[in-house]
């Protein structure tokens, strides 16, 4: 009866959501691409490349989650070199940087509607050895449709989020259900345990490892040396101060731009870069810009301005490390307004001065483990986000021990994806 009610309100809920669907195709020029394949339509290329042996289906549901899912394969490959996967995204930021860094023996599609004939349909062409899903993924039919066909279902870097898990206890008994039916559950904490298990998880199933997304790869040798290059043609020293504002969301950059007047008085050198979460919102962030009487250049445009600018609008795609790896002082964005943080962990890699808003939700048991190493700055409001990054930019000692604490709590943690691969293969 549960399963009937999914599935006849699923279809309504999509409907009701395809205006926001449309409106993304229009606002973002990739999101329209292969929007066939979210109800299993697939190419000719994509079929036959699908029907060529069994794969493991990986589903990421954007940037963060696919750091995740290349982690896991290479980790996988070591042991098992032949294996080949099917990776399957929400997004279209996911979508541009999956087909940028996945292995050319790897599929890339988007992730299908999860109404039942569309999965019946995906897994007819795919035929998975098994499902492995990253982080909060828990989609119904998929996992049903997977675990009758003798797939294995896999959770890994899972996470329960408080809404998430106000949420799925209202709907426990079919939350259950769903969960009864995944075999191996990996969790970053012990509160996305406590929380897996109250919503109907298996005991013997989940496993506590700690966050994957400590295991990012080494940085680049050449990172810093390629933001420095890019901020040398627009006339910023070396030596000057670097303020970044990275995976920014709307309100952020204005909030950045705000902080940024008021402490170049001190700080003359002082440049901002700025790095939208979705690159598509160019216009919008040059916009409020220019209302903010500062001149701005666009990372992807050609030309080379002749005066520099106040501010690198950077709206490309694979970037942000390398700015993060040239910087003094880094926010982290979508933790000022209330959506719940993006990963702190990239730039404490650099060992960098890392500065967040109230709203990291995504990422609790991270950021216990920052918080009990004293390895960040965490503000309550725009207010005491200016004076954290004042107090920052004008002691570097402070910034240096801030950083160098952010880069040991990286260090100590990393080995997760392999801890995970051994729990999926239990």
């Amino acid at each position: 009866m549960l399963w009937l009610v999914y599935n006849l309100l699923f279809p309504v809920v999509f409907l009701c959501m395809l205006p926001k669907f449309i409106s993304r195709m229009l606002r973002r020029g990739g999101y329209k691409k292969h929007f066939e394949q979210r109800l299993g339509i697939y190419g000719r290329g994509t079929t036959v490349r699908l029907s060529q042996g069994r794969r493991i289906w990986i589903h990421a549901v954007s940037v963060g989650e696919l750091f995740v899912a290349f982690r896991f394969i290479e980790e996988y490959r070591k042991q098992h070199p032949e294996a080949l996967f099917v990776v399957s995204t929400n997004t279209s930021t996911g979508h541009a940087l999956a087909d940028q860094k996945l292995d050319s023996r790897d599929v890339l599609i988007y992730f299908p509607v999860d109404l039942p004939w569309v999965i019946s349909r995906v897994l007819n062409q795919m035929n998975p050895l098994k499902l492995i899903l990253v982080e909060c993924e828990f989609w119904p039919n998929l996992i049903r449709q997977a675990h009758r066909r003798g797939v294995p279902v896999a959770l890994i870097n899972g996470r329960i989020s408080d809404s998430s898990f106000k949420g799925y206890m209202a709907l426990r008994p079919f939350t259950r259900r769903v969960l009864e039916m995944i075999s191996t559950i990996c969790v970053q904490g012990r509160q996305d345990a406590e929380r897996i298990l109250a919503m109907g998880a298996r005991a013997e199933t989940v496993k506590i490892l700690g966050s994957a997304k400590y295991d990012l790869p080494p940085p680049a040798a050449d990172a810093d040396a390629k933001a420095r290059a890019v901020l040398r043609q627009l006339s910023v020293p070396d030596n000057g101060l670097i303020l970044l504002g990275g995976s920014t969301w709307p309100g952020e950059e204005e909030a950045l731009c705000k902080i940024y007047k008021n402490l170049r008085t001190m700080h003359p050198d002082l440049f901002l870069v700025l790095v939208p979460r979705h690159a598509e919102r160019r216009a919008e962030v040059v916009k409020m810009l220019e209302s903010q009487n500062f001149s701005c250049v666009l990372r992807s445009a050609d030309a080379t301005p002749s005066l520099r600018p106040d501010v690198l609008v950077v709206d490309t795609t694979g970037e942000l490390m390398s700015f993060y790896a040239a910087s003094d002082v880094v926010f982290v964005g979508k933790s000022l307004c209330a959506h719940g943080g993006q990963n702190p962990i990239e730039p404490a890699l650099f060992g960098k001065a890392v500065v967040v808003g109230p709203n990291m939700e995504n990422f609790p048991a991270v950021m216990d483990d920052f918080r009990s190493a004293n390895a960040l700055r965490q503000v309550p409001d725009f207010q005491t986000l200016e004076t954290a990054i004042a107090e920052l930019l004008a002691d570097p000692a402070a910034r240096a021990r801030l950083g160098e604490a952010a880069r040991t709590v990286v260090e100590s943690h990393r080995g997760v994806i392999a801890k995970m691969v051994h729990g999926e293969k239990e």
